[in-house]
């Protein structure tokens, strides 16, 4: 898993363009990205590139078309990110690309720098299909100041639309804006969509946008809904691809599940709200009430998740951040509370890659007869139940940490709930009814 993060926005201009688009279902193989070592702090949490710019407007969904009766699952592995590997091209060449609920724009991997190897490693190479071509400088997106889209783009010296995005640890990724298919089978191939093609950047992948925004993979593909299920990771920490890598299930279109999810609705925000700062208008933010641990409700406002009148506040469900992270008022009172029940065994000055702080010596058996099961609550008395054996993670030489960071330690004043905290759970988005559904499974086993 590499250092993403993103909410990237789109142009007001593309809605005709993307609603040309046919609608389909379809899914994908999915592998385990392990961290690179080099990767700072942020990298290790976030998957997901937060981009620091002020989002205008909302982005509108997936066309309401009729659902394909045709719909694709496949298998993937999970270390710290969901990595899918799509074919993309004519003739198709697989690209592995993080799976992010929380950015817009995808791209994937044009440079030379990545060894050509057998797919899905190879770097895309845009000479080997027929259905490639590049944004001029004289496409609409490739101005300042578009509304919904955020991400900085100039003119290069070959009269093509460049982009650069710097990652919130600092590293840089850039290159052409450009329109390529997805060739999922013979039968299920889409048009040209808007990606980025990285001709620069010190990932391993590229990402596969699936928020809200109009030039979202999901948006631009007339994704009606999509689902994963996030199998229990057993001590593979946050090191690089250790212990047992398990196997969950992914869908695009139909989940045949879906009739036992419980949902909660997608919060609204008026034009007002979304001109607030530090508010994603993109993200699928969720109406999220209360924390408890061993069964004690935990004394936070149900505003300190909501968005104030600023933006911060906000809960957002991402697939593209590793752990959870909660604003200072909420990790207080977490913290507090694990201080109450475990205090003597936690691993005193210790701050593992500078964002968790409540790390233990001990076995996680033993952090979680000390601290008991927690539960997070959402509306429509949706409770997501965190076992006490997965409370806490195996982060390196033996020190497990709870799963839960201070939003601060990113930069982002977001509650943000992680697929550390998404195990064990299909966990869906519809974007048409403007919901996230949950619901139990042994994800091991919904392959």
């Amino acid at each position: 898993m590499a250092s993403f993060a993103s909410f990237l926005l789109l142009s007001l201009f593309f809605l005709n363009f993307v609603s040309s688009f046919a609608s389909f279902s379809a899914s994908f193989p999915l592998t385990s990205v392990p961290i690179a070592r080099g990767s700072s702090a942020r990298n290790v949490f976030l998957s997901s590139m937060r981009a620091r710019g002020k989002m205008v407007r909302r982005g509108s969904t997936a066309a309401k078309a009729a659902m394909p009766s045709l719909d694709y699952k496949s298998s993937f592995k999970y270390s710290m990110a969901l990595v899918v590997t799509l074919p993309i091209g004519t003739p198709p060449q697989n690209q592995q690309m993080v799976l992010d609920t929380g950015s817009q724009l995808s791209w994937i991997q044009c440079h030379k720098k990545v060894p050509r190897k057998p797919p899905p490693t190879a770097a895309f190479d845009p000479s080997l299909s027929s259905s490639f071509s590049v944004l001029p400088c004289s496409h609409p997106m490739c101005k300042p100041r578009i509304p919904d889209f955020t991400l900085p783009t100039t003119c290069d010296q070959n009269r093509l639309c460049h982009y650069s995005y710097f990652y919130a640890d600092g590293t840089l990724a850039e290159g052409n804006l450009v329109r390529e298919k997805f060739s999922f089978s013979n039968s299920q191939t889409t048009p040209p969509l808007v990606l980025g093609c990285a001709a620069e950047s010190a990932e391993a992948q590229g990402i596969l946008g699936m928020n809200t925004g109009r030039l979202s993979f999901a948006s631009q593909a007339k994704i009606q809904k999509f689902s994963y299920c996030v199998p229990v990771r057993q001590g593979a920490g946050a090191g690089a691809g250790r212990g047992i890598i398990p196997t969950g299930a992914f869908y695009l279109g139909r989940n045949p599940n879906s009739p036992a999810f419980q949902y909660i609705n997608l919060l609204t925000f008026s034009q007002t709200q979304r001109r607030s700062p530090n508010l994603d208008p993109l993200a699928y933010t969720v109406g999220f009430t209360g924390i408890k641990i061993g069964g004690k409700k935990l004394n936070i406002s149900a505003a300190v998740f909501r968005p104030d009148a600023g933006g911060s506040g906000q809960t957002i469900i991402d697939s593209g951040t590793q752990y959870t992270f909660l604003v200072d008022e909420a990790y207080n009172k977490v913290r507090e509370e694990v201080v109450r029940l475990a205090g003597p065994k936690l691993k005193k000055n210790y701050v593992f890659a500078g964002a968790l702080d409540m790390c233990f010596d001990v076995s996680p058996t033993e952090i979680g007869r000390l601290i008991g099961d927690m539960t997070f609550e959402f509306e429509n008395r949706v409770d997501l139940l965190v076992n006490r054996d997965r409370i806490s993670d195996n982060v390196e030489g033996g020190v497990h940490c709870l799963g839960i960071g201070r939003s601060e330690s990113l930069g982002v004043a977001s509650n943000i709930i992680g697929n550390f905290h998404q195990q064990n759970l299909w966990v869906e988005f519809d974007l048409i009814r403007r919901r996230v559904g949950f619901g139990k499974a042994d994800c091991s086993k919904a392959v």
